[in-house]
C-alpha cells in the first residue's frame, strides 16, 4: 500500500507552519526533510520520524515503515506545538550525532 495524495497533502499542510519543511516522493511514499535533513517520512498513510536520543522523551510507538527498514516512531499527534517539538527534537538529534 502506498500513501494517498490526500494524506500527504494533509501532513504537509500540518507541518507547513514549522517552515523549512520539504518532501520528496519515493516509490509511492514521501521522505520528509527539515532544513534539508531527512528526519522522517510518510509511509502507508502514517507519519514516521527517525528515532533519536532527543525524541525518546515523547514515548512514541515504534513502527516499521516498510519491510527490511529500521524502526521509526509513529507520530499520531493533533497538537501542532507538540508536533513541532517532536520534529525539532528529531532534527537536533540527527545533526548532533
Amino acid at each position: 500500500m502506498s500513501t494517498s495524495k490526500e494524506y500527504k497533502d494533509y501532513i504537509i499542510d500540518e507541518l507547513s507552519f514549522i517552515g523549512d519543511i520539504s518532501y520528496k516522493p519515493m516509490m509511492g511514499e514521501y521522505l520528509l526533510y527539515y532544513k534539508n535533513i531527512l528526519f522522517g517520512g510518510i509511509y502507508d498513510d502514517r507519519l514516521l520520524v527517525k528515532i533519536t536520543s532527543t525524541n525518546k522523551k515523547y514515548n512514541l510507538e515504534e513502527s516499521i515503515p516498510y519491510d527490511g527498514a529500521k524502526a521509526m516512531y509513529l507520530v499520531d499527534i493533533d497538537d501542532k506545538n507538540i508536533l513541532k517539538d517532536i520534529i525539532l527534537d528529531t532534527y537536533n538529534g540527527l545533526i548532533n550525532k
